[in-house]
């Protein structure tokens, strides 16, 4: 199961940003100024970067807010937007955001107010509440849904808990609402890969640490947003998996940047619905304020976020189905990602029937 380069980039659990084209949308920000954190510090000078899809209706009735993963950005999920669609863009209006830290919104390697490690931690709700800043910049007070896989299905829980009644629908695919301890372990992994480098330098470097990214990147991508089962499939003699690793590693050494990722990471790791305003550490409570019906898609044997977290998580949620990914495919977290045929056609169909009753078929829309 040979695959080019770009189909193997997909594979990444953000299926790292594609190139923006010319028929690609404008790249629009919407510059908030200083932006309150929930800790109470301060992001100088914020702006929230985002694109949009189709046209937004006389009633602002058929918005889509679209979240990203974790060093992703709004192209994360083209694969669900256009005419035929999941996202549709003959009926939707989809908007497709960059979270913070993903370096097109405000982020350590963007900020000239608190470059690299200066800049203030964050959590996952934060972006939401950038997010919600945008909306009411836009005048939409209700989407139809909102969508994001990985680190974009835990924001899109926690607008359900956030904003309950904001939403008709929430898509969250391969998400968490609380990170477990085995998924801690992948970034903090991942970010000693890239502090323990020498040339990380506190996070002051001129270039890439290039031996830690590479490391970083094995100990993500390769390990836990792959499953056994497709290096299997992938390589019919295993030791032929060495040299495509180093080809791999060096190819992404830019993709994302070292500081904004540890930034990113940090916010993955310490999410949880449950210490949300008003919900007291009780993650139950949390989960059962959603009032939005939700679908959760799980990738099968997902080593990132374990579908048993999610399934959980489900089970306090007043009105919600939980869906495998194109069963009886072991493509774990990469399921989300774009890269199978089968996955992409599965998630289309799925998420476009979920939206179908949502909307009772478009009906809601007019």
């Amino acid at each position: 199961m040979r695959r080019t380069l770009l189909t193997l980039l997909l594979l990444l659990p953000a299926a790292h940003a594609l190139a923006h084209g010319p028929n690609q949308p404008a790249h629009q920000l919407y510059r908030i100024g200083d932006f309150k954190l929930e800790s109470g510090e301060v992001i100088k000078d914020f702006a929230i970067s985002y694109v949009t899809h189709g046209t937004l209706n006389a009633r602002k009735s058929n918005a889509v807010l679209m979240v990203t993963a974790t060093s992703g950005n709004h192209h994360r999920i083209d694969f669900l937007i256009g005419p035929g669609k999941a996202l549709d863009t003959t009926k939707y209006f989809v908007i497709a955001t960059d979270a913070i830290g993903n370096g097109l919104t405000t982020s350590p390697s963007n900020s000239t107010a608190q470059p690299r490690m200066k800049f203030p931690k964050y959590g996952i709700r934060d972006m939401v509440d950038s997010q919600h800043r945008l909306l009411q910049h836009l005048g939409i007070a209700r989407v139809v849904a909102v969508i994001g896989p990985s680190m974009g299905g835990m924001q899109t829980l926690q607008w359900g808990v956030s904003y309950p009644d904001m939403m008709d629908a929430l898509v969250a695919m391969v998400p968490l609402a609380r990170t477990p301890a085995w998924t801690i372990t992948v970034p903090e992994a991942s970010r000693k890969a890239i502090m323990l480098d020498p040339a990380w330098n506190n996070g002051n470097y001129a270039s890439p640490p290039e031996q830690g990214i590479r490391l970083w990147r094995d100990i993500l991508n390769f390990l836990a947003a792959r499953t056994p089962e497709v290096s299997r499939d992938q390589f019919e003699n295993p030791l032929d998996i060495l040299p495509w690793l180093a080809q791999q590693e060096g190819n992404l050494v830019k993709a994302f940047d070292a500081d904004d990722w540890i930034y990113q990471t940090w916010a993955y790791e310490r999410h949880d619905v449950g210490t949300s305003p008003g919900q007291h550490g009780d993650y139950v409570k949390a989960l059962r304020a959603i009032k939005a019906k939700t679908i959760i898609l799980n990738g099968v044997k997902d080593l990132l976020n374990p579908e048993w977290e999610p399934e959980e998580a489900a089970r306090y949620v007043r009105d919600v189905r939980v869906v495998t990914i194109s069963p009886g495919r072991v493509t774990g977290h990469a399921a989300a990602g774009g890269a199978y045929p089968a996955d992409v056609e599965f998630l289309n169909r799925e998420i476009g029937a979920f939206l179908d009753v949502v909307t009772d078929r478009g009906k809601k829309l007019e």
